[in-house]
């Protein structure tokens, strides 16, 4: 059911320091960091094979979201909902999405890439802290 791990959603209390220790720190490239709907988000990249590191201001928690691509977003559903899952279904750029909490406490999620160009939407954006609040758009 799960074709690749795309993305891991990482919470932080500050976005600005933790994507400069991934850049700083571990050689990691940071390819875009919006500021918008009163939170920020950077996605940082470890390497060019791997998952996208989405650090973000908004999430709950310490847990990353681990995100997978799958290739029938309604099948996926379904299956999870089947096997007794709660799922919170929302949207994020790249298509619809659901995530939920698997019985060991970690945070996985399932998405459809329904739009493909959403993955260069925001590269070479980066907001700074003193900018105003221009959104998500």
């Amino acid at each position: 059911m799960l074709r690749s791990l795309d993305f891991v959603y990482v919470p932080t209390e500050d976005v600005d320091a933790t994507a400069r220790a991934y850049v700083e720190g571990l050689g990691g490239q940071l390819r875009w960091k919006v500021r918008g709907i009163g939170t920020t988000v950077a996605c940082v990249r470890l390497d060019d094979d791997g998952p996208a590191i989405l650090l973000a201001g908004h999430l709950h928690g310490t847990v990353p979201i681990l995100v997978y691509r799958v290739d029938s977003y309604a099948t996926a559903v379904a299956m999870l909902g089947g096997a007794g899952m709660a799922l919170d279904e929302l949207e994020i750029p790249h298509g619809p999405c659901a995530s939920f909490t698997a019985p060991g406490g970690q945070r996985l999620a399932v998405y459809e890439l329904t739009r493909p160009g959403a993955a260069t939407t925001f590269d070479g954006r980066i907001d700074e802290p003193d900018e105003p609040d221009t959104g998500f758009g």
